[in-house]
């Protein structure tokens, strides 16, 4: 009888073992995988930082270009005055004028700043504001009949829409 008792009590013991053996198993595939999860959050992480600072590298000359393409806006309304009907002196003033924008939308090509062409194509809002609406029975409804302030891309990227005047 002796011998029974001693018996009962291996058992016992050992499916004690075994269930904190297996408690320790679970708890490891639960760290395991925890520490899968945050790998992948940090490789995201990491992924989404580079891919930010590319983009702030990419644009980084974007708010200096806004501002030179309202100085291009007055360079294009001055030169827009007829040289034939001033003297000598402002007319030489104004070939300066045109050099010198010449010269700026040269550097803005270099870095890849263009203009958006809308006139005469269908409006887009993507790319357009219509600011104003004008009625031509000549031309097709919805379709840009003049460009009041040119639209920019950079690299690209929209930084300024254009600003139209669409046929209704």
């Amino acid at each position: 009888m002796n011998e029974e008792v001693k018996d009962t009590k291996k058992p016992k013991k050992e499916n004690k073992n075994e269930k904190i053996i297996k408690d320790l198993n679970d708890k490891i595939a639960l760290l395991e995988d925890k520490n899968i999860r945050v790998q992948a959050e940090f490789i995201n992480y990491r992924n989404r930082v580079e891919n930010e600072k590319n983009n702030m590298l990419k644009y980084e000359g974007e708010s200096l270009i806004k501002r030179i393409l309202d100085v291009i806006d007055d360079f294009e309304r001055a030169i827009l005055m007829d040289d034939n009907d001033l003297s000598d002196e402002v007319s030489n003033f104004l070939k300066g004028f045109k050099m010198i924008y010449t010269r700026l939308i040269s550097i803005l090509d270099e870095l890849e700043v263009k203009e958006i062409q809308v006139e005469g194509i269908e409006f887009d809002p993507s790319i357009a504001e219509a600011v104003l609406t004008e009625h031509d029975e000549n031309k097709p409804e919805n379709v840009v009949l003049e460009v009041l302030k040119k639209g920019y891309t950079y690299k690209g990227k929209l930084i300024r829409p254009a600003m139209v005047k669409v046929n209704k």
